[in-house]
């Protein structure tokens, strides 16, 4: 079965962190481009940080450069996003989403599509982070 699970979601304050994890299963994960995006009511989706599993410098928002850094774990088949000084701006409904059979070249197009096409790619349930100041 294809999916995306993610945890780590949560409420903090203001300057503090959280890490959400995203563990995928059902695709062949080491050829696939991940990202992390989040959406709040009424605004479009916004994609945070991306990357291709099998390499190459993962892309931010820049918005967030600095502060979150998103990694993975090829044995556990999970991409993480580590989220440092958090901002209220940054509360949001967070997904992870992945695009199998992609490549380091096709990170923007894959992070692009992701926003502009509710349908592209394979979505997890989301996660909710809450920054209160």
């Amino acid at each position: 079965r294809v999916q995306l699970v993610e945890s780590g979601g949560g409420s903090v304050q203001a300057g503090g962190s959280l890490r959400l994890s995203c563990a995928a299963s059902g695709f062949t994960f080491s050829t696939s481009c991940m990202g992390w995006f989040r959406q709040t009511p009424g605004k479009e989706r916004e994609a945070v940080a991306g990357l291709f599993i099998g390499g190459g410098d993962p892309h931010y928002v820049d918005s967030v450069k600095g502060r979150f850094t998103i990694s993975q774990d090829n044995a556990k088949s999970t991409v993480y996003l580590q989220m440092n000084s958090l901002k209220p701006e940054d509360t949001a409904m967070y997904y992870c989403a992945a695009a199998d059979a992609c490549s380091w070249r096709e990170l923007p197009t894959f992070m692009i599509a992701t926003v502009k096409t509710p349908t592209f790619g394979i979505w997890g349930q989301g996660t909710q982070v809450s920054v209160s100041s």
